[in-house]
Formats: C-alpha cells, structure tokens, sequence
C-alpha cells in the first residue's frame, strides 16, 4: 500500500539518458507493470539536438548539465564537463561515434573484478540486440534494433586523406572499429539515422510514449532515494517548485550517470560514512565506493592550418547546406566533426589498442573558447586505459548543488607519457601524402614550421597537454560493478545492502573501455532490463 500523498508505480527510473530511455522501453513493453520515467532536462524538442553538427552549440545549453570540475592542480585549471541533461540525455548532446571497445575490457571486467556474466561472449549478444546497423551484419552486429548506426553520409575531404596517410604511415584499414578488433584506422560509424541524430530518445522512447504504463515527466529533479528499514520505497523529487513522491512497489532504477547517481546515492545516506557527516547526511546504509573509482578519457589535440580546402564550422554551416539537410538529411550538416580516427599501441605491442585518434576539417577543441579564423584540421589523442582514479561528492546536502567532480587528471605520470607517445604518432601520421600536401602551418601546437612539431621534446609535448587536454566525454565508475571492497553494485547491478535498488548506466564499468561509451551504456541498459525481467515482481 503506498503512504499517503504518493503515486504508485511498478518501476521508477531516475534519468532519460542512454541508458534510461532504454529501460523505459523494455520494462513497459510488459502491459503488466507501470513504469515511471523521470528527467531533470526538458523535452528534446530543440532542432539543434538533432543536427550532427550543431552538438558545439548544445554544451552550455539548456540541454547541458554544464558541470566542471574542481581545479585540477597540474594544469591549475579546471575542465569543462558536458552531460546531457534532454530525454536522450548524452546521446542527445555527444558525438555520435559508435565504438564498444574491445574483448579484453569485458573479460577483464569478468576476471579482474568478479563481474560475472559481463565478459565479452556475454555482452555481445547485447550489442547486437540494440543495433540496426546500415552496413554491418552478424556475427558483431545487428540489423533490426532500435539504435541505427550508419556510415556518415557526408565527409569531408581532409578525412579521407587523413585516412589514406594513415595507411601509408602503417596502420592497417578498419571499416569495422565495433568488429573483430577495433586496430587500424578508418572512417567512424554514427549514431545516426539518414543523416540525422539517433539519440536514445528516437530509438527507444519516442516509439513507447503512447503506452498507457508508462509515465514520463521532464522538468523532474529526484532529490532523494526513499528507504525503507534497507530497502528502497520511493523516489523524492522537485516539479514546478513543489516536493513529491513516487512509491515504487518493484524497484528503483538510478540511471543518471556517472555524476548523478552517485549524487543521488550520497543524498540519499548511502556512501561514505564520514563524507556524509562532513555535509551533514545522516548514514543510512555505508558503502564507501559510493562516488570513487571515477575515471574518464582525456584527449589532446593537434591542429594545423590547412590550405587548398575547406573548413567544416568555418565555411560549410551555410544556411544553404542547413536547407540541404533539412529536406534530405545530407551535406556538411551531418557531419560529427569527428570523422575520422584510429586504434593503435603505441608502447609495447600488446593485444589491445592503447591510444585511440579522432578528428576532422575543424577546430575539435573543448578546453577552450578556440574559434580560429582560417581553416584547420584537428586531431585529438585520447590514451584509453588511463591510471589515475578521481571522485565525485557532494558540495552540501542541497540536492540543487552541483557535486565536486574531481577526476585527478595527470596524478599517475604514465598516463600523460602514454599521451606524448599518442602525439608523436599523430604528428608522423600528418607527414605522409596525401594528407601531408593540405597542411600549411602548425596551429596547436603553435608555429610557422610544420617540421617544428617533431624537434618539441618531451617536456614541451607535456606542457601542451595540460595545457590543452579536455574530457573525451567518457566518465564511468562510480558506482562500479563488482565484489570488492570498494565495488557499489553486485553483477545484478542492485546496490549493496539495499533491496529492490539497482543502478543502471556507465557508472558502474569498473574500467573505462578502450573507446567511445554510449554504445556499451546502452548494452548495459539492455541486460539489465533482461535481469530485472527475471526476478518475480
């Protein structure tokens, strides 16, 4: 029976993200159970959510949560932060390149961890299940899924003669990063749908809104998790000003992410006891990994000044070309910035790809407000398997201030060395034709001479990554998977020493994988909905 002043569902879910449009989706296809979805953001209604390549215009938006973290002392900055905050959340706002990683992070998740049922062989099928995939087929991938992954529709130039360069430097073709192996280089596959966005949104919520078991409301701030003795009743959240509740008589599904639900956690008295007495939070179940283990991609970039071309932003955003993308979904507008990249090791030949590249003809640069006034190429070097270990806490118990996100970027000196190594592979890559013929001067790392890069020693090549390095968009972990000490969730993804609470999103990787985390949140979200379905309601 629910408390007075409460509405009862089945199932409430905390987040309309990757992984929450997902859930909403496949739990509420059971006419049986009533399913409550809840969003701090608005409706994705805004066209810009919808054009490749308008994303530079969503971070900063309304459909950003727009956080930063605290200064990180190496650099002494602090670093900008985007998270989706829109029914789709990242996958609304990101840059639409699909990739998964490789075997070895899941079986690491399995073996390293104690995940079990989270090895490779078990979460493909997963993947496959989500994908519709334009070009791709079985055994990696699927064709009839609610998430279309297509090959762009448009690139530009400097992309393919970025590629051909590549090959020519040695690295071998890929045309299928989600496949076998993700090694080699070639043109990224999108998230996208005849040129236009696929957020999770389009794939898995829009199809399900006119079910009468589901329940979606937007505008909605869950600002704590409702105990009862130890297990989880309700979710309190803030609408139009005023505190509610909803009751779940099955489970609560935290899917805010790896900043919100741990945020949501601590709020809620479920986290380190003494850092909840620190902000006053009375401890109602202690569970110190709650916010730690945080971990994310950073990316460098090189840019260069490119001549006898063109630049995507600079001269392609036309309001012709955005006429041309409304009527048939093609030209520059369906762009993603990032077109093109690779996966290589670049220290000891091991199995798996230690640096990943991504780039294209514009200034693909987060960590600043860096517009310049000719056209450049960038390419950014993201170091995959990164060592340092952040945290995310809570400010206050004031559930409308923004938690300290400190990722602790730079703390282990082997990831930035591993960074440098990335670079200089990006600066050979560039000296070889075709690609070689378009540049005209280095821009970052600034200079008149292009053969200027190569003679930078080490120490310059650091001091160029503090100084320009920007999150890949990619933090995981905080409420991570696992039987350890300091693990926060079970390999059923429920949360330790909590009945009928689980937490379903990128933060519970215990690791990062070696690529772009959109496609394994969403695989994430789809075996969790396969193993809620499997318990007796």
């Amino acid at each position: 029976m629910n408390p007075t002043g409460t509405e009862g569902f089945d199932y409430v879910i905390v987040g309309a993200g990757s992984a929450g449009c997902v859930l909403a989706d496949r739990l509420s296809r059971d006419e049986r159970v009533r399913v409550l979805l809840l969003e701090a953001g608005g409706p994705d209604t805004d066209e810009l959510l919808h054009i490749p390549a308008a994303l530079g215009m969503l971070f900063g938006s309304h459909a950003d949560w727009s956080y930063r973290t605290v200064e990180q002392p190496r650099p002494g900055r602090t670093f900008s932060w985007p998270r989706g905050r829109t029914l789709g959340g990242s996958s609304a706002t990101n840059v639409m390149i699909y990739t998964r990683g490789n075997r070895h992070d899941y079986d690491g998740w399995r073996d390293e961890h104690g995940a079990r049922g989270w090895g490779y062989d078990d979460v493909l099928p997963y993947f496959v299940k989500a994908e519709s995939n334009d070009r791709l087929g079985a055994p990696y991938h699927g064709s009839d899924g609610p998430l279309h992954v297509e090959d762009r529709v448009y690139t530009h130039e400097l992309s393919r003669s970025w590629l051909d360069a590549a090959v020519a430097w040695g690295l071998a073709r890929n045309d299928d990063f989600a496949g076998a192996s993700p090694a080699g280089a070639g043109l990224y596959q999108v998230t996208c749908h005849h040129g236009r966005r696929w957020s999770t949104a389009d794939a898995y919520l829009r199809p399900a809104l006119g079910r009468p078991n589901l329940t979606v409301r937007t505008g909605t701030l869950a600002t704590k998790i409702t105990l009862d003795g130890s297990r989880a009743a309700g979710v309190t959240f803030l609408r139009d000003g005023q505190e509610q509740t909803a009751h779940a008589d099955g489970e609560i599904l935290l899917s805010g992410g790896s900043v919100n639900s741990p945020q949501l956690l601590l709020l809620s008295g479920i986290g380190d006891p003494d850092e909840l007495h620190d902000v006053g939070i009375d401890v109602r179940i202690p569970l110190p990994g709650v916010g730690r283990n945080l971990q994310d991609h950073l990316m460098t970039p090189v840019v260069w000044e490119t001549r006898n071309s063109t630049d995507i932003v600079r001269d392609l955003l036309t309001p012709d070309n955005l006429d041309r993308w409304r009527a048939h979904g093609d030209g520059p507008f369906a762009s993603n910035y990032g077109e093109v990249g690779a996966f290589l090791d670049v220290t000891d030949g091991r199995s798996r790809p230690d640096i990943q590249l991504m780039g294209g003809a514009t200034a693909l640069i987060l960590s600043g407000a860096e517009h310049p006034d000719r056209p450049v190429f960038t390419m950014n070097c993201v170091p995959l398997h990164p060592q340092t270990r952040g945290t995310v806490r809570l400010a206050s118990a004031d559930p409308q201030a923004p938690p300290l996100i400190d990722p602790r970027y730079f703390d282990a000196p082997a990831d930035t060395s591993l960074m440098v190594a990335g670079l200089r592979a990006v600066m050979e890559i560039a000296h070889r034709a075709p690609f070689a013929d378009h540049l005209a001067r280095s821009y970052l790392p600034a200079g008149d001479d292009l053969d200027r890069l190569d003679d930078l020693d080490d120490t310059a090549l650091e001091e160029h990554v503090r100084r320009w390095s920007a999150t890949a968009y990619h933090p995981v972990g905080t409420c991570a998977m696992g039987t350890g000490h300091d693990s926060v969730v079970s390999p059923d993804l429920e949360v330790h020493g909590v009945e009928r609470l689980r937490v379903v999103d990128a933060s519970i990787m215990p690791t990062v994988p070696g690529g772009n985390t959109n496609a394994p949140t969403i695989m994430i979200a789809e075996r969790a909905a396969e193993l809620i379905g499997e318990r007796p309601r």
